[in-house]
């Protein structure tokens, strides 16, 4: 009966395949010769991003000191001597998704150009809130430690902690947020898309730019507007981007509020005296910076990306041109779950915008871990 149950075990193995499962996160190790198109990036130009990165993680346990120790003392290296310094202090590990996929979706982001003033008028009339004061953030892990990162959020009604409002709540009663108002800006869709950013600059009349940040979230799931318009048949997936969003919203002003909320995430904003600065707290680099899934690849760390372009109106790169470099996990998003995730910041301007909005593309990602301590946080 035994032999006969392994041999009824071994056959279902061959038909559904027992193939061992990969936990999500960084798997095996690649050689450096192996990691595609790595001796081909400037990685000196990586460089600024891994001084940003130090600000932080210099103050963590060894390895990290030692590491950002020896990168201050470098200076400025060469493309080569910048190379070098990754090889020797790092092991580059592929990323593992789930169902042991080692592709993922890669998409990017900018820091938009918005106009506004710190009074209301008939013109700057839809208000950037700043954090409420009745806001309240429970950190789970003061409770459960293996629940580090997850928080909850929502407001205190009589004794009990409920929801706090969501997008169509604050939208449709302004006197809910009243005197939390931070400026005021002339377009509601370019403030619906400031808060997916995460970060951008407001030009006052007197030119004036004002940098703001995220300072928190009201606690409700992020959700995709492209996906609900290609669920209206609106849009297909193949031409849904930032720009044709905001193309069908403007065509479309009374079907606008009600497509917007149906992504219930609200963003708050603080004035800053620089940005963007990601999650890690830290400056970020123009296409040397991403956001991952901190639950799968931790902040500060270099990451090796695999992806292609999207195609560029009037350029000469055509769509599917690889793009391959040594980006650093220096922010977090919403959108932005699962191990091999990712989202590339393309800086300021009209090429970061372009790219930001197009891009949807499939991708590898590696991380570099440092060695002899490929575990640590």
């Amino acid at each position: 009966m035994l032999k006969l149950l392994v041999i009824l075990s071994l056959t279902t193995c061959l038909l559904v395949s027992c193939a061992k499962k990969r936990p999500q996160g960084p798997g095996a190790a690649i050689p450096w010769k192996d990691l595609p198109g790595w001796k081909n990036d400037t990685h000196s130009d990586a460089w600024p991003a891994l001084l940003q990165s130090c600000h932080v993680l210099k103050k963590r346990q060894a390895p990290w000191k030692t590491i950002c120790s020896q990168a201050l003392s470098i200076g400025t290296p060469d493309n080569n001597s910048a190379r070098h310094f990754f090889e020797k202090w790092f092991v580059a590990h592929i990323v593992i998704g789930k169902d042991n996929r080692e592709d993922g979706l890669f998409t990017g982001y900018f820091e938009p150009l918005l106009f506004g003033s710190l009074t209301k008028t008939d013109r700057y009339k839809y208000p950037v809130y700043g954090r409420p004061a009745d806001l309240l953030t429970i950190d789970l892990s003061s409770l459960h430690p293996q629940l580090k990162g997850l928080r909850l959020r929502g407001r205190v009604v009589g004794h009990k902690v409920v929801p706090y409002y969501n997008r169509e709540a604050i939208e449709k009663n302004r006197q809910l947020l009243k005197g939390h108002e931070l400026l005021w800006v002339d377009d509601a869709i370019s403030l619906f898309f400031l808060q997916i950013q995460g970060s951008g600059k407001v030009q006052l009349a007197n030119n004036k730019k004002l940098a703001i940040g995220y300072v928190d979230q009201n606690g409700h799931p992020y959700f995709a507007i492209g996906r609900e318009l290609i669920n209206l048949g609106a849009l297909t997936k193949k031409n849904v981007s930032l720009q044709s969003i905001r193309k069908w919203l403007i065509k479309n002003p009374e079907k606008m509020n009600a497509v917007l909320n149906t992504n219930p995430s609200y963003v708050f904003f603080e004035i800053r005296d620089k940005g963007p600065l990601g999650s890690l707290g830290v400056p970020l680099t123009a296409e040397r910076s991403i956001a991952v899934d901190r639950q799968y690849i931790k902040l500060g760390l270099p990451v090796w990306i695999d992806t292609t372009l999207p195609a560029e109106a009037n350029a000469s790169d055509p769509s599917g041109q690889k793009y391959r470099r040594l980006m650093f996990a220096q922010d977090t998003g919403g959108a932005i779950s699962g191990a091999v995730r990712a989202d590339v910041f393309w800086g300021a301007g009209k090429r970061a915008k372009y790219m930001a909005g197009h891009m949807k593309q499939n991708g590898r990602l590696f991380v570099l871990l440092p060695k002899n301590n490929d575990n640590m946080e």
